[in-house]
């Protein structure tokens, strides 16, 4: 792919069938996020979400880097006036939001750095697939500061809060194969064969059951903070409400037929 210019956009936004693919398009700095590619990235999120067209979100990066966390050039002056930085945290938290309140499964394609606020956007999501060359830096305590994108809250759930902090607190890199060995993310491939099996992955979710993927997705994410007793309740709630789905009558007869189901989100 060519490099970025000043006139081209900072986040590439295509559809692929019913997958939507967002690239941060910022190469020269490894896609680092300044104002405008995260007001663009919010946007693109949230359009995706109400989007009925739209059933998977993968986000990416130009090959070679996923994100390289905050361009801190581009907000240098406001770090040290946090009066006129908060107003710019909450873009970076609409962003957050917008991954894990998706009723629609997300996938982080990582190929390269993910550092900092990147590696937060590659946590939040609810797949990661990485390439060999991936890797995950949480820098912030390198100059001061702590994660403000959800790495506090994901990173302990997804690896156990002893080695969540001390990747926090020493600023530790997580490599592709430890990543992998920890269970932090779901695959490792050649960079040259991430984009095709993130493709293959992402187009089979999107022929799932939408009504089904989104109880699925929101049963794991609340149970997250909640008691077992209240996640059976989920399960039962949301068994029962997908029983009476159109997706589920056409689930079961097509089992029973033996034909492939074409599921509607009804």
């Amino acid at each position: 792919m060519a490099e970025a210019t000043e006139a081209a956009p900072s986040l590439l936004n295509s559809r692929a069938g019913a997958v939507s693919w967002l690239r941060l398009n910022r190469p020269r700095s490894k896609n680092s996020l300044d104002e405008t590619l995260v007001e663009e990235l919010a946007r693109a999120l949230e359009a995706a979400a109400i989007d009925t067209d739209v059933r998977v979100v993968v986000i990416a990066g130009v090959p070679g880097a996923f994100c390289s966390g905050v361009d801190l050039r581009s907000v240098a002056t406001d770090l040290q006036h946090p009066e006129r930085f908060e107003p710019r945290l909450a873009v970076f938290h609409r962003v957050i939001r917008a991954i894990v309140n998706s009723d629609k499964p997300v996938i982080a394609a990582v190929d390269g750095p993910a550092v900092g606020f990147g590696a937060d956007l590659a946590l939040a999501c609810d797949l990661r697939w990485l390439s060999s060359t991936a890797y995950f830096e949480e820098k912030f305590v390198a100059i001061g500061l702590m994660p403000d994108g959800g790495g506090t809250f994901h990173l302990p759930r997804l690896i156990g809060s002893a080695r969540a902090l001390e990747h926090l607190l020493l600023g530790t890199r997580f490599d592709a194969a430890e990543a992998l060995s920890i269970g932090l993310v779901n695959r490792v491939l050649p960079s040259a064969e991430l984009e095709a099996e993130v493709s293959r992955v992402a187009e089979q979710l999107s022929r799932a059951a939408p009504l089904a993927v989104r109880a699925i997705k929101r049963a794991v994410r609340d149970g997250l903070s909640s008691s077992f007793e209240s996640a059976l309740e989920r399960e039962r709630t949301g068994q029962l409400a997908l029983l009476r789905s159109e997706d589920a009558a056409e689930g079961v007869q097509a089992f029973l037929n033996r034909t492939p189901p074409k599921f509607n989100g009804r």
